[in-house]
């Protein structure tokens, strides 16, 4: 199969999706790989990289999609790629449609077939694409969001992990999954308070012992209340496969916090979890309502490239050869992936979709 892999257009997107090593593996076995110009280089990969293993260099993106039958890239296609775009396409990488709702217009219109990366499922729940990139989006919103408490920044100048003679910051956490679970290790490690609201009581058994520092609890609205009005830093990493994600925090709640505090939504690329979200980009990354910065980024692992490309290809390889083998359809974790086909909505989550 002839497999292109397109240079990321997001705005200061880093990624690729496929590192050398992974796509000359795909050379070996049999296939045509193709990579546009300069795809590999914010990641640390340069177009020789490739080349040395077997891959060709498109000049462009035309000629790349032109290429192409089956196209691997990391982040949902956007204007320039949907110019490219074919029916005879079979696309893989994350998607996010239930709040783009013209998106998906889009890529009906275009008749492809859509395999989104955080819909792939394996048969225990479990969604190995999406992990790796929410380990990253959640370390890093405990970093960004300890920048951004930051008193020249507009924070509230407190240092989360405190010392001697001071208060520890308080950081809340909502959902204990891949990105919660990180937020939630990476803020109790830094010597912050940690609550951590989860409704599954493996997961909440799991976050208390991760330290004394750290308290589980079951998100009740008036507890969550409680917790969120006191809180330095709210980080949401709350998922509901596919759809858009719940309202965990209203800006009711939010309004109570302290001035100069920070709200970190990991969950934006679903719509984001709490009320005052909307997407922002790593160009203008935050905004301030009711004296609360927000930061609601919707690519955060594409800040560290070279990290986030090595694992999200690590976690891709072998669903890609499954798809050029061309026997991807007797997968059940990859039919379950199938967001959009031949014009029609597919995945369940999206059945209710208004377009």
């Amino acid at each position: 199969m002839r497999i292109g892999i397109p240079r990321e257009t997001k705005t200061l997107e880093g990624r690729v999706a496929l590192v050398p090593a992974a796509a000359g593996d795909l050379v070996r076995h049999g296939h045509e790989v193709w990579i546009e110009r300069d795809a590999g280089l914010k990641s640390g990969f340069a177009d020789d990289d490739y080349a040395a293993l077997g891959v060709h260099i498109a000049p462009d993106a035309a000629a790349l999609y032109e290429r192409g039958e089956l196209i691997v890239k990391v982040k949902e296609p956007i204007e320039g790629d949907l110019a490219h775009l074919r029916d005879d396409h079979l696309l893989f990488c994350y998607l996010h449609l239930a709040p783009e709702p013209a998106l998906t217009k889009r890529l009906l219109d275009i008749g492809l077939t859509g395999i989104a990366f955080e819909t792939v499922e394996l048969d225990n729940g479990e969604l190995p694409l999406l992990a790796p990139m929410s380990v990253i989006a959640g370390k890093i919103a405990v970093q960004v969001g300890t920048h951004y408490l930051h008193q020249p920044l507009g924070g509230k100048g407190k240092l989360l992990g405190g010392l001697p003679s001071t208060e520890r910051g308080k950081v809340v956490v909502f959902g204990a999954g891949q990105a919660g679970g990180a937020s939630a290790a990476l803020a109790a490690a830094g010597g912050a308070n940690v609550v951590v609201f989860e409704k599954r009581q493996d997961r909440r058994d799991e976050m208390m012992r991760l330290g004394n520092n750290v308290t589980a609890l079951y998100p009740y609205d008036d507890i969550v209340a409680r917790e969120v009005a006191g809180a330095d830093l709210v980080i949401g990493a709350v998922l509901v496969t596919g759809a858009v994600a719940p309202h965990v925090v209203s800006r009711r709640m939010m309004a109570a916090m302290e001035d100069g505090s920070v709200l970190v939504d990991i969950s934006i690329d679903q719509g984001g979890c709490f009320e005052t979200s909307r997407p922002t980009t790593w160009k203008e990354p935050t905004y301030v309502e009711e004296g609360v910065t927000h930061f609601c980024v919707t690519n955060m692992p594409g800040a560290v490239p070279q990290t986030s490309s090595q694992a999200i290809c690590a976690a891709i390889l072998p669903w890609v050869n499954r798809l050029a083998q061309g026997n991807w359809r007797d997968s059940q974790p990859l039919l379950r992936g199938v967001n959009v086909e031949a014009g029609k909505l597919v995945h369940p989550a999206l059945q209710s979709l208004k377009l």
